[in-house]
């Protein structure tokens, strides 16, 4: 990493170095972490509010077909994708105190669009569908928070920091999903608006706010964006955008984006999507189960407890954030490539179990129930070893690339993976979710043989740690 000492005042560190234990101040790091932590958790609540949301629409009063609805959920992840190619130049750019604070700020407007445009079903499906995108500045925001993050910590705890950030910052997606059934049932403050009548399958329709499942975040955010203006400083890091793109030259970046697909590419992805395919498989949206809506729709499978997706979808990121926290410190013990090499073995028996499961038995309520308990197991058994990717390869990426490297290709392969819930939206769109696990499965084999080849095996090319590959002066010594 080299300093920019152009770059003075109280806000900006100088000559600063995490790999001299001696001036290191790990007081700045762990507060930089925990500030800028708080604040990436209200990007993930903000990336994905829409996917807490979307599959309620119809039961609000909008008449959305399957398709748009898909699409809608989809387009956060369109959005963080493009948007993280952006803010993964911002931090030598911005420093993290202004990056960090002016993020955070702008999910102001995404939250207080859907607390407006869920209270009454007239807005336009293209309106929405800004909003959607919006929603992926929260997503965009992880390319620039984690690789700004890694200059504050020596190399030897790069795998808890940034696997403590991550994993945090990942229960956004569980908590919004978790707490929006509860937000929305009581009016809070009258201010915030009119309540709805949400219809049910089968069942008398209920009351609900939903704009509060928005606006209950913006005083955290508000508060988030102070915090970080006031509290965090700034590591002067000398690179242009055009000296950024030099990781491009290192196959290393490509090979390292290719497995961030298969685990955070999943685990966002499903995360966007388990709402609406746990309905369209085994809940109201299966035409072979529940025919008609709101209090008109008839049960055709008699017996069968029809499951409230919002009941279950916070599971799954619960278990794939959990497991990024919980494994980060291994990573740093045993290194990054054998935890992926087990993710990826994990991945491919997980998604082969759950393929079983995606054609539901409908003859009886007991084969239901037997296929909806297969399906559930099964996605969150890929949530947990995508978790444990995600892990597993942000404690990689620091150990094979030198430190500003280490920066870009975090924040390139963020934003790749990052379009994992669009591409899981347009691929459950375009075929059966039978074959789109078929080609998850396959991806997922091929990533097994890379990291196998490249980084796991003995004399692997690129093991994790960089001193073991032989410099161009010590080639060819003994």
């Amino acid at each position: 990493m080299t300093t920019d000492t152009r770059r003075t005042g109280s806000r900006w560190l100088q000559n600063w170095d995490p790999e001299d234990e001696e001036g290191w101040d790990s007081r700045i790091a762990w507060q930089t972490l925990w500030i800028t932590t708080f604040t990436l958790t209200l990007c993930f609540i903000t990336w994905f509010l829409p996917s807490a949301i979307v599959p309620k629409l119809n039961d609000i009063g909008y008449s959305f077909t399957q398709t748009q609805l898909y699409w809608m959920a989809a387009m956060p992840g369109l959005a963080a994708g493009l948007l993280r190619i952006v803010w993964m130049v911002l931090p030598p750019l911005m420093g993290t105190r202004s990056m960090v604070a002016l993020t955070t700020a702008l999910l102001f407007f995404p939250l207080l669009g859907w607390g407006v445009r869920v209270q009454e079903p007239t807005a336009p499906y293209w309106e929405l569908m800004v909003l959607a995108f919006l929603a992926g500045i929260g997503g965009g925001a992880f390319s620039g928070f984690m690789p700004s993050t890694s200059y504050f910590f020596p190399k030897r705890l790069q795998g808890t920091a940034l696997g403590l950030q991550a994993g945090l910052g990942n229960f956004g997606v569980s908590l919004v999903q978790l707490l929006t059934p509860w937000l929305i049932g009581f009016s809070m403050l009258g201010f915030l608006g009119n309540s709805q009548v949400m219809e049910l399958a089968g069942r008398a329709n209920q009351e609900v706010w939903y704009q509060n499942a928005a606006f209950f975040w913006i005083p955290f955010v508000l508060v988030g964006a102070a915090w970080a203006w006031l509290a965090l400083r700034s590591v002067p890091v000398k690179a242009n955008v055009r000296q950024q793109f030099d990781i491009f030259r290192n196959p290393d970046t490509w090979y390292m984006t290719l497995l961030y697909i298969m685990t955070f590419g999943t685990f966002s992805g499903l995360s966007a999507q388990f709402g609406l395919l746990m309905k369209n498989l085994y809940g109201a949206g299966n035409p072979e189960i529940v025919q008609g809506a709101g209090e008109s729709a008839q049960l055709l499978i008699e017996g069968y407890a029809v499951p409230e997706a919002v009941k279950f979808v916070f599971l799954g990121p619960l278990v794939g954030a959990g497991a990024r926290v919980l494994f980060s410190p291994l990573t740093d013990k045993m290194g990054g490539a054998i935890w992926t090499l087990i993710s990826g073995i994990g991945l491919i028996a997980s998604i082969g179990f759950t393929i079983s499961a995606l054609v539901p038995d409908t003859t009886s309520a007991a084969t239901l129930d037997a296929g909806f308990d297969r399906f559930l197991w099964g996605m969150l058994a890929i949530f947990l070893f995508a978790g444990i990717g995600n892990a597993s390869t942000f404690k990689q990426m620091p150990m094979i690339f030198e430190r500003r490297q280490a920066g870009g290709v975090i924040g390139w392969t963020a934003a790749i993976a990052a379009f994992g819930p669009f591409f899981f939206g347009i691929g459950l769109t375009l075929m059966t979710p039978t074959i789109f696990y078929v080609i998850g499965l396959v991806f997922a084999v091929m990533c097994v043989g890379i990291t196998w080849w490249r980084y796991a095996r003995p004399g692997a090319p690129s093991p994790a740690e960089p001193h073991t590959r032989p410099t161009r002066e010590t080639r060819g010594k003994t």
